[in-house]
């Protein structure tokens, strides 16, 4: 990508500048945790009593209930695979020492029970990763995270959220087989086609549709969680529910932020319910695409 800065009418190429230490990035993103990934910052340099291993953060991620543990590279040359595998066992064989620390910080009360450790997740964040990083770790059902960091002149910090696009598992190994059979079967990564499929193909077909449309916008992603489909710009625009006969939408604003002329968008603050917002909105048919798109867009342009 490559970025200009308009001045009196004329353009001005901006140019990228280095980390000179991976603590300078560790630094920034831990300073500024819930702007730039939406968590909550932990710890630092976290170190359990029976481990020689050594965290650079953990974070909290409300979203999902679940730890998040981060780690900062410059060098370009690690295996992350085996290394977010390590991480996950640690955290995995700890779980106490890790409850421990969110309620010390957090002054919460927090149990094991609470936490949904199947959302657990490492994420790596570097100015770089080589082909043989991004490709390593391309597999649908693999826990781990890459997040590409740059640094512009006049303090601009751009991030590239890598995103897994393969339809393959990751494979097992005798070098690692007890080392991700262990991670496993205590972790799971959700699919888009998972919640697709279980809805019908009419609601199929109008969930297609409206991906197409929401994506050609720009700057969104897509986010499986457990219960739901998110869409993403720098947080939450619209969480999808699938079930056999509806799709129910969360649209992630406050109640209020809504201008909806037909009332179709339901007020759900006191109504349980999965996925982010004050309004909810129920798709059986196609009838009234185009005006719920229209709904879309204002939390898209609030939250993009």
């Amino acid at each position: 990508m490559v970025l200009f800065k308009l001045e009196n009418k004329n353009v001005k190429k901006i140019t990228e500048k280095t980390f000179n230490l991976e603590k300078d990035i560790q630094s920034l993103v831990e300073n500024n945790m819930e702007a730039l990934l939406g968590l909550e910052f932990i710890t630092t340099e976290f170190q359990v009593d029976n481990s020689n291993l050594r965290l650079d953060s953990v974070a909290y991620d409300k979203e999902n209930n679940a730890f998040k543990i981060i780690e900062y590279k410059r060098g370009r040359n690690e295996s992350l695979i085996d290394q977010g595998y390590t991480y996950l066992n640690l955290l995995f064989s700890n779980k106490a020492d890790f409850v421990l620390k969110y309620n010390e910080v957090k002054n919460k009360n927090l149990k094991i029970s609470d936490i949904d450790w199947e959302q657990s997740r490492v994420v790596f964040i570097s100015q770089q990763f080589t082909n043989y990083q991004t490709k390593a770790n391309n597999f649908k059902n693999n826990p781990i995270e890459l997040i590409q960091i740059k640094k512009y002149e006049d303090n601009i910090i751009e991030l590239d959220f890598i995103e897994k696009n393969s339809t393959t598992e990751l494979p097992f190994n005798e070098q690692f087989n007890n080392k991700i059979s262990n991670v496993s079967k205590q972790v799971k990564v959700y699919t888009e086609e998972e919640h697709i499929n279980k809805t019908s193909d009419e609601l199929k077909e109008i969930y297609y549709n409206l991906k197409d449309v929401l994506l050609s916008w720009g700057n969104i992603k897509i986010d499986p969680k457990k219960l739901y489909v998110a869409f993403k710009g720098t947080t939450n625009i619209v969480d999808i529910v699938f079930y056999r006969s509806s799709l129910k939408m969360s649209l992630n604003l406050k109640y209020g932020e809504l201008d909806d002329l037909k009332g179709l968008a339901e007020d759900v603050r006191n109504i349980g319910k999965w996925g982010n917002g004050d309004y909810r909105i129920v798709i059986r048919d196609d009838e009234d695409f185009e005006y719920i798109l229209s709904l879309i867009k204002q939390s898209w342009k609030r939250n993009k």
